[in-house]
């Protein structure tokens, strides 16, 4: 009797299509796209705003710390174990950043920031990975655990420095962190910036607000990112790591040490959102203050989920989620002139659909855009407390559009027991 079997035949139409992947240039090309797009509405309307270098310094020094909060997460769930105990471990960061930054410098502050986040860290991952609590129960116990410790300590520990400037809820000003200056780069960069040049001074204003903006710990976080990547996926420590994230049975099977790994993965990823709460209370600002933080712990997990928990997607994610953010810095007109970029971008994202022949998607799309041209043509201006909510409103709708791609590890936030595949 023959044991051999015949393979199916494969039935047309059935073979899957391929997904399209954000490549580099391919990223590289929706930004020169953007960038153009907000020059030809700001010769239009006459206002610049959007790509001036005080907004691209704004936006920056908003993204840094929800990339690095991100970056944490991104660590922590690839090694499986799910962290959304972030913003208190940037609390930990800015409370024990301006701590060392006052009594000391701000070198030593910007390292004993990232060892109060890598403790918070630690404390998660003896409660998630030794004792197996729920991953989601321990994050929102360090969330309310680690602010409450840090504003007990300020009121008792500064309360002799008030004429230090020191308060009930804020440390005495730290010293800051230098930033790095290009003699004569920056003027130059103004110069042209100023002429309203197609594409040319938008460009300018772009360099020019990286250029102003441009401190140790940006620095820091760009290497950061792309070291992440090397790490994670062009080594063997990487390959081990995401193995446990993936599929710690069989990662113990083949030798790797589970716990080890998680421990390192959820430790380091506290010393990440702890440079993140770092820059807030030494380059943002000079001091820590309670609900300094505003959440931002919160938007980089979003971030990093926008991303698909991948660094370059992370980083991405961590810029347009900046950009709203620091939209509520600037003044009212930018913010109107948004409404109508977004317009033209839904319109084109309509015509794309029509193309692809998803036709319930392209009105939907069409009609979004005709309501946001309308608000523009109809107002002169947008409501404050909308500006504030911007952020979290872009988070809401760009996780809800994203939701179809997204792949995250598949032992995520599973409990781990040594041994449990025998």
């Amino acid at each position: 009797m023959s044991t051999a079997t015949t393979a199916r035949p494969k039935v047309p139409g059935k073979t899957p299509a391929k997904k399209g992947k954000l490549s580099a240039p391919v990223v590289l090309l929706l930004i020169a796209a953007a960038l153009m797009l907000f020059s030809a509405v700001g010769i239009v309307t006459g206002n610049h705003g959007l790509t001036s270098s005080g907004q691209i310094s704004a936006a920056i020094g908003s993204a840094v710390p929800i990339a690095l909060a991100g970056l944490g997460g991104l660590w922590s769930e690839r090694a499986g174990v799910v962290n959304i105990g972030l913003e208190g471990m940037m609390v930990a960061g800015t409370f024990a950043g301006a701590w060392g930054g006052y009594l000391v410098n701000p070198w030593f502050g910007l390292v004993a920031g990232m060892i109060g986040g890598a403790l918070g860290g630690l404390l998660h991952a003896v409660v998630t990975v030794t004792f197996g609590v729920d991953h989601i129960v321990s994050g929102v116990g360090i969330n309310l655990l680690i602010p409450g410790i840090c504003a007990y300590v300020n009121k008792i520990y500064y309360k002799d420095y008030v004429a230090f400037g020191a308060g009930a809820n804020q440390s005495p000003p730290a010293n800051a962190l230098p930033y790095i200056k290009i003699p004569g780069l920056s003027s130059w960069l103004d110069s042209i910036e100023g002429h309203h040049w197609f594409l040319v001074s938008d460009v300018a204003g772009v360099v020019g607000g990286v250029v102003t903006n441009l401190s140790v710990v940006v620095v820091l976080a760009a290497v950061l990112i792309v070291a992440s990547y090397f790490l994670l996926w062009r080594t063997v420590f990487g390959l081990r790591l995401r193995s446990c994230g993936e599929n710690p049975t069989a990662a113990e099977s083949l030798g790797v040490n589970v716990y080890k790994y998680k421990y390192l993965a959820v430790i380091a990823s506290g010393a990440f959102a702890g440079l993140a709460g770092s820059y807030l209370s030494l380059v943002a600002s000079h001091f820590y203050k309670d609900g300094q933080t505003a959440g931002r712990g919160y938007i980089g997990l979003a971030a990093m989920i926008f991303g698909n928990w991948m660094p370059g997607g992370l980083s991405v994610g961590a810029g347009l989620f900046g950009f709203t953010d620091s939209l509520q810095l600037r003044d009212a007109d930018s913010v109107h002139v948004l409404l109508i970029v977004i317009a033209i971008a839904m319109a084109l994202l309509a015509l794309w659909q029509v193309y692809r022949r998803k036709f319930t998607s392209a009105v939907i799309s069409f009609v979004a855009a005709g309501a946001l041209a309308t608000w523009y043509a109809t107002t002169d201006s947008v409501p404050r407390p909308l500006i504030v909510a911007t952020p979290y409103v872009i988070t809401l709708v760009v996780l809800s559009l994203a939701s179809q791609r997204l792949r995250p590890p598949k032992a995520d936030g599973q409990i781990y027991r040594k041994g449990q595949g025998k």
